[in-house]
């Protein structure tokens, strides 16, 4: 809980200031009671109009000021509160922009949106109403006490009965119901996490007619959430009759023995006027404190759960001693290295060793699940071997600075992620300040050139979410596009040509040649591998086999064993002669 509400410490003056014209609020709404029992004991009781007005105009005047105080309460409170909320969704988002690939597997997509949207907006709310009714409720209750007290202690000896055991009361249901909200959330999270599955595989769904599958996952996830709403809900709410019924036991009492104490002259009307008035005016506070307690019951969940995310370890954070260089050469080397991801008993990597010289071209194939793209994810750190080290130029990778290493590497993902904007603006995302000729030049050698200027508004062009009105090919050569803008050190092609005809794909092998940085190419074609430096085989997460084409040829049967599965190796020498 502390973590999160740190984030008020900026806005504690007009905090200050909200719960200021939040107790002078509350001073009218005590004070009036005092004064009427005035007006009715000087003025009705006696037929002093005279009385009447004056202490009614009093009575006018405090309720304009605390009208005013409410008006003033209300901004600074809505100020902090939206404020308090904005700072921890930044922070939040920053968080999970610094997470490893390791931590991401804590989190599900749909559980961090809810985090970020839902649970913030719990605290929002709770903020909110703890600067303008959640601390006013119990001073009114605290505050009414002591006036009752001061009007008339006898009668005012049965609200201070009901009252602490009412507290109590609410209290333990405050307890309870932060863990039943807690469960709450988790089912958003699930439904949260169906929808974003759905919303992201609509096409895949169609096309294997799943609707009603899916339709049914989202029933019962919706009516998980549904049911476990419904059931704190419900507990929550059984506070409110048990409230009512011994706060209005209470005003009854104080009625009936506050008649025999006129009756018998120990007390006035105005008095017992002035004392049901408080009781009143108690028994909606706690009324309004039930409801902030659900509220809160909510926010602490909800707060819980934020925590978890900005307590999250740093995996990968940078010391003060990293490398900044500016330039690197690209030589790179793996020693020893295996990996092994969070909750798996087998390793991706195992043992694996390499060195690959700076502007050299290395080509790793492998079967699906050989360890190929984790291989290339952890050049840029987005992991960290559990063993072994990778060195760039000979420092360890652990020694940079992640912001410097990463500058100087251009990724392409095995699946290409275009964000909404124009195709300009998603190639310039590899590089900001990319000039019109770089990104020009960079299209040209990614062959997706005359394919822009055939689009509506060519470089203008909007692309939807994902790249959506695009085809698979032309994403993949927008993403490659937006590496090459960087004039990277080290490229990284995460089988990120699996889309393109032969043709295209020989013209961007040769378009590279011109790239002086080091290249990783991952691919599943030996058409592709053959015009590499080197060439690596994956196998179960080690490494089988490290040569150049022919070295393999005469050295590795399962080299010969892929080439023979493509086509044979007279196609594989056709290629590679016709590319020389």
């Amino acid at each position: 809980m502390k973590t999160v509400w740190s984030y008020c410490r900026p806005y504690k003056i007009s905090a200050a200031i909200a719960l200021f014209f939040m107790i002078a609020e509350l001073v009218v709404e005590l004070v009036q009671p005092l004064l009427m029992a005035k007006i009715i004991n000087n003025g009705i009781m006696v037929k002093n109009l005279e009385v009447v007005a004056i202490w009614g105009g009093i009575i006018l005047a405090l309720s304009l000021l605390g009208f005013l105080s409410g008006i003033m309460n209300t901004y600074y409170a809505s100020h902090v509160s939206q404020s308090f909320g904005a700072d921890i969704r930044k922070n939040v988002f920053e968080k999970v922009q610094s997470f490893s690939y390791a931590q991401f597997s804590l989190f599900a997509a749909g559980s961090l949106m809810t985090r970020l949207t839902n649970d913030v907006q719990q605290l929002q709310n709770t903020m909110f109403m703890g600067l303008r009714i959640m601390a006013r409720a119990p001073l009114l209750i605290f505050g009414g006490l002591i006036m009752a007290f001061i009007v008339h202690p006898s009668l005012a000896v049965y609200l201070a009965v009901v009252v602490p055991c009412l507290f109590l009361f609410l209290v333990f249901f405050m307890g309870k119901g932060g863990r039943m909200f807690k469960v709450v959330q988790e089912k958003l999270d699930e439904v949260n996490n169906v929808m974003g599955e759905n919303l992201a595989g609509m096409k895949l769904i169609r096309a294997f007619l799943r609707k009603s599958h899916e339709v049914s996952r989202f029933e019962d996830a919706s009516e998980q959430l549904r049911k476990k709403t419904a059931s704190v809900l419900q507990f929550m709410e059984i506070s409110m009759p048990a409230l009512l019924f011994l706060m209005n036991a209470a005003t009854i009492c104080i009625l009936w023995f506050g008649n025999q104490e006129i009756t018998v002259g120990t007390a006035n009307v105005g008095e017992v006027v002035a004392v049901v008035n408080y009781a009143t005016r108690i028994t909606g506070s706690l009324s309004v404190l039930s409801f902030i307690i659900m509220a809160f019951s909510r926010s602490r969940a909800s707060a819980a759960r934020l925590n978890e995310v900005l307590n999250a370890p740093e995996e990968m954070e940078d010391h003060e001693d990293t490398f900044k260089i500016e330039a690197m050469r690209g030589d790179i080397c793996f020693e020893n290295v295996s990996f092994r991801y969070v909750g798996q008993s087998f390793s991706a990597l195992d043992h694996v060793s390499f060195s690959l010289k700076a502007g050299c071209t290395m080509a790793i194939l492998g079967s699906t699940g050989s360890g190929k793209s984790t291989l290339v994810n952890m050049i840029p750190r987005l992991y960290d071997p559990s063993e072994g080290r990778i060195t760039i130029d000979g420092i360890d990778l652990r020694e940079y600075d992640q912001r410097m290493l990463r500058r100087q590497i251009g990724l392409v993902p095995q699946e290409p992620l275009l964000f909404t904007g124009s195709v300009v603006e998603n190639i310039r995302w590899g590089k900001r300040n990319a000039s019109k000729e770089e990104v020009v030049k960079a299209c040209k050698d990614a062959q997706i050139y005359e394919t822009v200027m055939k689009l509506p508004q060519q470089m203008d062009t909007k692309i939807g979410q994902k790249g959506v009105n695009l085809s698979g090919g032309q994403r993949q050569r927008l993403s490659i596009a937006r590496a090459l803008v960087r004039k990277p050190r080290i490229l990284l092609f995460d089988d990120s040509t699996s889309a393109l005809d032969v043709k295209t794909e020989m013209e961007l092998l040769q378009a590279l040649k011109a790239y002086r940085g080091t290249k990783l190419i991952v691919t599943q074609k030996i058409s592709t591998a053959i015009h590499a430096d080197l060439i690596m085989l994956l196998q179960d997460g080690k490494k089988a086999a490290i040569g150049t084409h022919q070295e393999l040829m005469e050295s590795s049967a399962l080299y010969r064993e892929i080439i023979q599965s493509q086509g044979g190796e007279r196609r594989s020498v056709y290629v590679e002669k016709a590319n020389k």
